[in-house]
């Protein structure tokens, strides 16, 4: 039976994972990196039930290669116009996303994972560390391409996706494989791409009629 350390005994120490780190990580300015490591930290530390552990976890897997967004579309698309039209856009928005966040600026930016205590204090919310760089958050840029895309063509649906995408935005931290930095990243990289197919949608109907 194992006996409790007697006094003087230090702690154990935590293992630290950080998953394979990209080669020839670009530091953040000290203070803006300073400010987002311990966000993350403060974040990594703060308790939740065990029910939104588990449920914050199974999110962030459902969006998993935008399995979410696929889904809704494909709901949208059974009803013709508008519907139809947003899945589209909200698809093509998705997909321009995808590119940019990760073929284009994570192998620009290369940033290091967040190192993650194991086990820490809540290892019951931890997923799998991902192998590809940290910033930006490619889940965050397609769910918020999706979201703005979809709500331009169907305003009901902004605020319902737009909070799903905060949602899955926020589970990126919270189950410790993303700096909140990244998910401001990545929601940046999302609008944008949204705004890009948007005009271009509209661009091709006016040159169509």
């Amino acid at each position: 039976m194992a006996h409790p350390p007697g006094p003087g005994t230090r702690p154990p120490r935590y293992r630290i994972a950080r998953g394979r780190r990209p080669m020839s990580g670009r530091p953040l300015p000290r203070g803006l990196g300073e400010l987002d490591a311990r966000a993350y930290a403060a974040v990594a530390r703060m308790p939740a039930p065990e029910a939104v552990d588990a449920a914050v976890r199974t999110l962030s897997r459902a969006a998993n290669h935008s399995k979410i967004s696929f889904t809704i579309a494909a709901l949208l698309a059974t009803r013709p116009g508008r519907p139809r039209l947003a899945a589209a856009t909200g698809l093509g928005a998705v997909g321009v996303a995808s590119v940019g966040a990760n073929l284009l600026a994570k192998r620009l930016a290369r940033r290091p994972r967040p190192p993650r205590a194991e086990p820490g204090p809540f290892p019951r919310r931890h997923v799998v560390m991902p192998h590809s760089a940290s910033f930006p958050s490619g889940h965050t840029a397609s769910a918020v391409a999706f979201a703005v895309a979809v709500g331009k063509v169907l305003p009901t649906m902004a605020a319902p996706l737009g909070a799903l995408a905060a949602i899955v935005g926020y589970s990126r931290v919270h189950t410790g494989v993303h700096y909140p930095g990244d998910v401001a990243g990545g929601a940046a990289l999302g609008a944008a791409s949204a705004a890009l197919v948007l005009n271009a949608s509209r661009a091709t109907r006016r040159s169509v009629h």
